[in-house]
């Protein structure tokens, strides 16, 4: 069982009990199925989707981008990282999460990518971050103590490397129907109006191919960028990822609706 997943209410164990007797189904994979699929409801409801409007012909673009042989998709999103909900549960367990991990830890384990975690700071950081892979990814089920080991801190120049290694044809694409400054100079502008990047932490998110859940569904590769200013308590992330068009299509879930509640506590960073 999920350590995150113990501090949900008995109660729903109970209904779970009553109906499988009730349906004469009654079985551990029953139970099993059944509890996984509430562990995974832990981040349907969390950082608080921010609206804004530099962000919108950027997504518009990455939508769906057709290269000929490949398809492009990618989004920019902006969360608020202030509590907006009374139900202090998620971050809570994420917190006992990683202070398990710890406790159990070697100095042989590897370090942690996000500082260290044994500062508080670090791990109210590690949490911004896998509440916002949650967001991004619904259907994944992501592990604070595994996601964190696939975490790097970032400068500007390393964003950048990875940015034209990947997106140089979209670029040239950009600049042919759009015209104007280019793709990275706009996107450089767009997440400077909704989070001031000079005052950013940047983080890049590489797993590997069992814990990317672009990858897993035939994606030829995939990035995902966080800016987080503390002060203004923001994140905003920058997802792409690049299907072949002679297979099957990739996908990027849904990522933005105002009716999504942020239940982390107001943490000072």
């Amino acid at each position: 069982m999920n350590r995150y997943c113990s501090h949900q209410s008995g109660s729903f164990y109970l209904l779970l009990y009553f109906v499988c007797c009730c349906q004469s189904v009654i079985s551990s994979e029953s139970f099993v199925v059944a509890h996984q699929v509430l562990c995974k409801r832990r981040f349907t409801r969390k950082m608080k989707f921010l609206e804004y409007t530099p962000l919108d012909s950027l997504n518009l673009f990455l939508d769906h981008l057709n290269l000929g042989d490949c398809t492009i998709k990618g989004r920019l999103d902006a969360f608020s990282c202030k509590q907006t909900g009374i139900d202090r549960k998620l971050s809570i367990s994420l917190e006992h999460e990683i202070l398990d991990y710890l406790g159990k830890s070697s100095d042989s384990d590897p370090a942690s990518p996000v500082d260290h975690l044994a500062c508080r700071t670090s791990r109210k950081t590690l949490i911004y971050l896998v509440l916002t892979l949650g967001h991004l990814y619904p259907d994944y089920d992501f592990s604070a103590v595994k996601a964190h080991l696939f975490f790097k801190e970032e400068d500007w120049d390393g964003f950048k490397q990875i940015f034209d290694m990947y997106l140089s044809d979209a670029s040239r694409e950009w600049v042919a129907s759009i015209g104007g400054s280019s793709l990275l100079e706009s996107m450089t502008t767009a997440i400077d109006e909704v989070i001031k990047i000079k005052e950013c932490d940047i983080y890049s998110y590489n797993p590997d191919s069992d814990s990317d859940p672009v990858l897993e569904k035939g994606a030829l590769w995939s990035f995902n960028f966080f800016f987080y200013n503390r002060k203004l308590k923001r994140v905003v992330s920058l997802s792409c990822f690049c299907t072949s068009n002679l297979g099957g299509d990739g996908f990027l879930p849904n990522t933005a609706s105002d009716e999504d509640d942020d239940v982390l506590v107001d943490m000072d960073m």
